[in-house]
């Protein structure tokens, strides 16, 4: 018989040792012991099937109305809209998750529903909450101690990052990985510092239509897929730079201030004055020393002709998202009003590059401590280059991650099986809630490679019986492949361990919190705020003097 079956059977009579001092209230014999279990339930069926390099894709709704095709487990969280609670609760630590390490956002998600559903069988057998909350921190300390003995790989000061960067990668891409991984370990090895820090944000992405992944390539300096306007086309020396989030050139139709005409003469004066105000503001642009203008909005033709007359290259950005990168790798603001900046951004050259049909705008420095290479990546579609600048992202941070502490472990769910087997063995030696949290914990640890075996379409039961055999024999490398379990210590599937141990950080906060709420309490909205908030409301016109709510009062 299968140990995890043979282990739940016995979880009845292990119980019965324990028994519960009082007995069970009504509310206890409910299907859902847990109020959070069905949510996070919901929530992770949601993310479950784009779990590993075998994930399927989703077509993700944005509330803007845009599609986008994508596997991302951090894009989907980020997308929804979620009331329940603890469902709220789950995507914020995923989130941070994402936000700090790059990645284990799917891996907090499911492992939070494993150990909650384990947690109800523990609850519906009787262990009182404060003994499983006890006995869960135990079971997480144990696996965090024991997680840096499974490191059977380092990354060298000097080595090439490729091998390390490849599987992380993988999960994330559909084609050209191993072309997308070249080109993102060169770029993070060529700008690590001496000193052997890395700071991720030296390291850009520029997406281009057209060509393929495999015309993917490094520029040095950091590349935009701006548009020149204009016929000042580069600054070769000293380029000093401004951002600007408005139009360049007049005020905008729909501005507060608007002029009031009421003659011929009056129109010709208001557009004199307005064009010597622009002449003014360019010109003072140009006085500041500025020769590269950024703009975010609309380039008004008679405003460009004063920028070229006065040497000034004026780049029309295509998203914000570009220009507040700009701002935050040159260090200036992004200004409202075209008034120069008091710390304009400086680098030594601005100038266009042609790369097959796109044109990219490249600022390039000659001094460290400045984005030193963009990673351009063409391709024919939106969704294929958005998958493609994921990977490149997850690239960069677990590049990151790894120059913080270079250890390795084992991926394709081996380290799961190989800390459920050891959880296995200890929990069944204790006694006491102890041991019972551990045989939960390790039950729970085991549906990830079975997630994985799931997605890649294999016969789950099969392989998860022949993994945990070859475990129990003490090959701890062994993992799920495409066809079947694999050795990824040879096929070179890796996980950094101080993303693993976050994750398993980040999923204890969540259930040692969760399994201690046993209902959900919504507060009624209070009808006072709603009157203060909406004093013309008709609801407020409406109500009743405050003699009358005595009387009422009174009455009750």
């Amino acid at each position: 018989m299968d140990s995890t079956v043979s282990s739940a059977l016995e979880l009845p009579q292990r119980l019965a040792l324990h028994p519960r001092e009082s007995p069970r209230s009504p509310e206890e014999e409910d299907p859902h012991l847990l109020s959070s279990l069905a949510a996070v339930q919901t929530l992770a069926n949601v993310i479950r099937p784009c779990y590993g390099p075998h994930g399927r894709q989703k077509f993700l709704v944005t509330m803007k109305g845009e599609t986008v095709c994508t596997g991302c487990a951090a894009a989907i969280l980020r997308a929804l809209e979620l009331e329940h609670p603890a469902a709220w609760l789950l995507q914020e630590a995923a989130q941070t998750q994402a936000e700090n390490s790059g990645d284990g956002t799917a891996f907090v998600v499911l492992l939070t529903e494993a150990l909650l559903e384990q947690a109800e069988q523990l609850l519906k057998a009787g262990l009182p909450r404060l003994q499983l909350r006890e006995a869960y921190a135990t079971a997480t300390a144990e696996v965090l101690a024991t997680l840096p003995s499974l490191a059977i790989q380092s990354l060298g000061p000097l080595e090439d990052p490729s091998w390390a960067l490849h599987s992380v990668m993988n999960t994330h891409t559909l084609s050209s990985t191993d072309h997308l991984t070249k080109l993102v370990a060169h770029a993070c090895w060529a700008i690590k510092e001496l000193d052997g820090s890395f700071r991720p944000e030296r390291v850009g992405v520029c997406a281009l239509h057209g060509g393929t992944l495999e015309d993917s390539c490094l520029l040095p300096g950091l590349a935009m897929s701006g548009k020149l306007c204009g016929q000042m086309a580069a600054v070769l020396n000293g380029a000093r730079v401004a951002l600007f989030a408005c139009p360049f050139g007049p005020a905008h139709p729909n501005a507060p201030a608007t002029a009031r005409l009421s003659s011929p003469a009056d129109l010709a004066q208001f557009s004199k004055g307005s064009d010597q105000l622009l002449e003014k503001q360019v010109g003072q642009l140009a006085a500041a020393g500025i020769n590269v203008a950024v703009v975010l909005g609309e380039v008004d033709e008679e405003t460009l002709m004063l920028a070229d007359r006065y040497g000034i290259v004026v780049i029309q950005a295509r998203s914000r998202m570009e220009i507040i990168y700009l701002s935050e790798v040159l260090d200036t603001p992004l200004l409202p009003r075209l008034l120069p900046p008091q710390r304009p951004g400086r680098c030594q050259r601005v100038y266009r590059q042609e790369l097959g049909d796109g044109l990219v705008v490249v600022f390039e420095w000659e001094c460290t401590g400045t984005p030193a290479l963009t990673v351009v990546l063409r391709g024919a579609t939106t969704q294929g280059l958005r998958s493609a600048e994921q990977a490149i992202y997850h690239g960069i941070d677990a590049y990151f991650q790894l120059c913080q502490d270079p250890r390795l472990i084992p991926g394709a769910g081996a380290t799961e099986m190989a800390l459920a087997k050891m959880l296995s063995d200890k929990g069944s030696r204790l006694e006491g809630p102890s041991g019972l949290a551990f045989l939960a914990f390790a039950r729970a640890l085991k549906y990830l490679p079975k997630t994985l075996a799931e997605n890649a379409g294999l016969a789950v039961s099969d392989v998860v019986a022949e993994m945990s055999g070859v475990h129990q024999g003490g090959n701890l490398v062994m993992g799920v492949g495409a066809e079947g379990i694999i050795n990824v210590a040879q096929e070179g599937v890796w996980d950094t361990l101080i993303v693993k141990a976050q994750g398993f950080r980040a999923v204890a906060e969540v259930v040692l919190q969760l399994v201690t709420v046993d209902k959900i309490v919504m507060a009624k909205k209070s009808p006072t705020h709603q009157q203060i908030w909406n004093p013309d409301s008709k609801k407020t016109k409406k109500r009743p003097p405050p003699v009358e709510n005595k009387k009422i009062l009174g009455m009750n």
